[in-house]
């Protein structure tokens, strides 16, 4: 069995197919191939431990994310096992994984659901998933203008930068929505990263209000934890229409109906997405 650190990730997985790979991951999953387990939390004296993992026959691979959080501050960890011999394959350090992972699926989400030329791409954040985020998109969208947003924005900052935005990613550890939702344009795609707790929420109920849609990458862990999802009162809670990223990238359900809806991707993370990486990287690394 080998380890891999985060350094050799990054080494290999630009260019590598991460984004086919988590496309493949998703429809499996979508066509009843692939199962991932619900992420688990268990804490004591300010030290949080949280695992979650996925079973990805053919992809070769199955295994399990488990990291632990204290003070605010993330260090993962993934062990990798071959899904044809069960043995363990590998373990790797998986703070860059989360990283890659997280925009992909992003990516996914925006090529299914975005404008296909948005004007502009605000992204609110400026640590590392905003950073991934505004790498992953100015790629896919090397036309559009793009604006990055810390926290502490003046209100007419944001609402300038929302003006004409056909991408918005929210990329923060903000406990309350970050900016008002009537100023997000028709049209839109959101994509809200920054929070899978049921606590915490950086979208506000007018946004949720207005969205003809909301895409989440597995829903019954999706309406455990986003409080994005969570936290909005019952009567709009039950006015949302729920989409699994894997039903649309399978063709079997639409992620728009008109260029004038707003659509969201709620995005909590999942360990269908750790595996799948970790898999394409072993492949990789491994030769």
């Amino acid at each position: 069995m080998i380890h891999f650190t985060d350094a050799d990730v990054d080494r290999v997985l630009p260019g590598a197919g991460l984004e086919a790979e988590l496309r493949a991951a998703f429809v499996d999953f979508a066509e009843g191939r692939a199962a991932q387990q619900l992420r688990m939390r268990t804490d004591a004296g300010g030290v949080k431990l949280s695992t979650l993992g996925a079973v990805l026959p053919a992809l070769g691979v199955t295994g399990a994310k488990v990291y632990t959080t204290i003070a605010g501050e993330f260090s993962f960890l993934i062990v990798l096992f071959s899904s044809r011999t069960g043995r363990p394959i590998a373990t790797f350090e998986a703070n860059a994984i989360t990283r890659w992972r997280t925009a992909a699926v992003s990516l996914l989400a925006a090529r299914a659901a975005a404008p296909e030329r948005p004007g502009s791409v605000v992204i609110f954040g400026t640590g590392v998933q905003g950073r991934a985020h505004e790498a992953a998109l100015a790629r896919a969208y090397p036309h559009a203008a793009m604006r990055v947003i810390g926290r502490g924005a003046a209100s007419g900052e944001v609402r300038d930068a929302l003006r004409g935005a056909g991408v918005v990613v929210t990329a923060t550890r903000s406990p309350v929505p970050l900016f008002d939702g009537a100023w997000v344009d028709r049209g839109a795609f959101v994509c809200a990263v920054g929070s899978s707790r049921p606590d915490t929420r950086e979208l506000d109920d007018a946004l949720l209000g207005r969205s003809a849609r909301v895409i989440v990458e597995w829903r019954e862990q999706s309406l455990r934890e986003a409080g994005d999802l969570l936290l909005p009162p019952p009567a709009l809670r039950e006015r949302l229409s729920f989409a699994e990223l894997g039903d649309i990238l399978a063709g079997k359900t639409a992620a728009r109906t008109g260029e004038d809806e707003i659509v969201i991707f709620k995005s909590v993370g999942v360990g269908l997405a750790d595996i799948a990486t970790a898999g394409l990287a072993y492949r990789h690394l491994a030769g």
